[in-house]
């Protein structure tokens, strides 16, 4: 088993660079200089999220605040991040990746794994004494990338996708680097235990904490000893990467997604007194974008999820299911707001009696999510009257009235109908009842007030059927579960 894992070299910082070469070919290269790609300052989210290597030797780190940065380097270039150009970029750089095998799983936008064990045959004219396999097809692919996109990879290889995703975070930029298992002991177990993949800064502070301070000392270390200090999982997981044991699983798809969510840092925090102004409106707006996301996916959610990060940044969360799996924002941000209400005011009246809300036992929340988990395309979920009154989005405008026989039914829409028994009674245009009245010796005759006949219960089941039929045409079969 061969497996790469490229990774584009400060992605966002890079992609930035490129086209700003590409749009004025006299600028400076941001590559070259202190810089960084951060938010906007007048909040806080105002992070790093890139950084250059010049900037890296100024103490600058990925996720710290903007403004701390620019203490650190006060001739610090700080630009603002442009997904389109990400995306544009990161869709050339998968383009390539793929030429070479249709074995790529997309990790990220920056980053992939490929499953190269096969592709010894095809590639052995480029081996050299120097450069065998597979070195001389990393070489190749990372050379393509930096001189038809601009921009610089490093690439990991190994026999799993722990070790190559290691051996890829080695020396940058622009590097090829093995990991292989008989490598570990030189190359991995020396570094600091902070560095393994997949171990949180919590989790490395407490192995320092118990004497454990590199990486091979948690590989040494008696798995069951792991799990008593970190928990069964977390220890079993750090054991087993710190000894170099990982997926070899190279998935061409990624799995389905199981959640969606987003969450946003305040640029105050929310507290009990200005809760009702401040959180409620947060929630809504988050609400909407989760829910429009579901939408654009085509998913439904069965669960609900709140999470909150304190002024002390202790996260907390609380979720709750629906009782029929939706996308529509309104329902999720009811659900939001339920949930956000018992986590953090509880029931407690006038602060006495009753469950203590976090509120009650901290100083402020400093960021807000919404989440939507057991996701599905709706295959198990049962319409509701909402649900089929919102199919049509524009607003409905009155169909003109005519006469109509007691099995028809009235169209309102070109997405819906109704049943004529469930419209009002109205007037028929050039219809008329017998009796009559004078008026100054010449007969008038009055509208007939003539209702339309109520329908039976298999006629209003026909016309049901007839209306989810436009639906299932419009929105595909599974638009429709109905429970009988």
């Amino acid at each position: 088993m061969i497996i790469f894992h490229i990774d584009v070299n400060s992605a966002f910082l890079s992609w930035s660079a490129v086209k700003r070469l590409e749009e004025d070919p006299e600028s400076v290269d941001l590559r070259t200089i202190p810089s960084i790609v951060g938010g906007d300052q007048a909040t806080r989210h105002g992070i790093v999220t890139a950084k250059s290597i010049p900037a890296k030797k100024y103490g600058i780190r990925t996720a710290e605040p903007v403004a701390q940065a620019m203490k650190k380097c006060p001739g610090l270039v700080v630009v603002k991040s442009d997904f389109k150009t990400y995306r544009r970029y990161s869709d050339a750089f998968m383009k390539i990746l793929r030429k070479y095998t249709p074995v790529v799983e997309k990790a990220s936008i920056d980053e992939a794994y490929l499953d190269v064990t096969d592709l010894r045959e095809k590639y052995r004219y480029l081996e050299t004494p120097q450069d065998p396999f597979p070195v001389c097809l990393a070489r190749r692919i990372r050379d393509e990338i930096r001189d038809t996109l601009g921009f610089t990879v490093n690439v990991g290889i190994s026999t799993n996708k722990l070790l190559a995703k290691m051996a890829s975070d080695f020396e940058k930029p622009d590097r090829i680097h093995t990991l292989y298992p008989e490598e570990i002991p030189e190359k991995m177990w020396p570094l600091p235990v902070r560095e393994l993949y997949g171990c949180g800064a919590r989790t490395a502070a407490r192995l320092e904490e118990m004497g454990m301070h590199t990486i091979g000392d948690a590989a040494r270390a008696p798995e069951d000893y792991l799990q008593s200090v970190l928990g069964e999982k977390a220890g079993e997981y750090i054991w087993r990467s710190a000894n170099g044991i990982g997926s070899v699983t190279v998935r061409m798809q990624r799995e389905e997604v199981k959640s969606c969510s987003n969450e946003v840092t305040t640029p105050y925090d929310i507290t009990l007194s200005n809760y009702e102004k401040e959180m409620l409106p947060l929630l809504k707006k988050l609400s909407e974008k989760v829910a429009g996301r579901l939408q654009k996916d085509g998913f439904y959610a069965g669960t609900v999820v709140v999470t909150v990060k304190t002024s002390e940044f202790v996260r907390r969360s609380i979720q709750a299911k629906l009782p029929d799996p939706t996308n529509r924002g309104e329902i999720l941000y009811a659900e939001a707001k339920r949930l956000a209400g018992q986590l953090l005011l509880g029931d407690r009246k006038d602060g006495k009696d009753g469950q203590e809300g976090l509120l009650h036992r901290t100083t402020g929340i400093r960021l807000v999510g919404v989440g939507t988990t057991d996701l599905d395309h709706g295959e198990y979920r049962q319409m509701s009257l909402a649900d089929l009154l919102s199919v049509q989005p524009a607003a409905v405008q009155p169909a003109a009235v005519q006469p109509v026989s007691d099995s028809s039914t009235v169209s309102v829409s070109d997405h819906s109908a109704v049943s004529a028994d469930d419209r009002p009674a109205v007037p028929l245009p050039g219809q008329a009842e017998k009796n009559s009245v004078q008026d100054g010796g010449r007969e008038q005759r009055k509208p007939e007030k003539r209702s339309v006949p109520r329908r039976s219960r298999a006629e209003k089941e026909e016309a049901l059927t007839k209306m989810a039929q436009k639906i299932r045409n419009k929105y595909g079969n599974d638009a429709i579960r109905r429970g009988m």
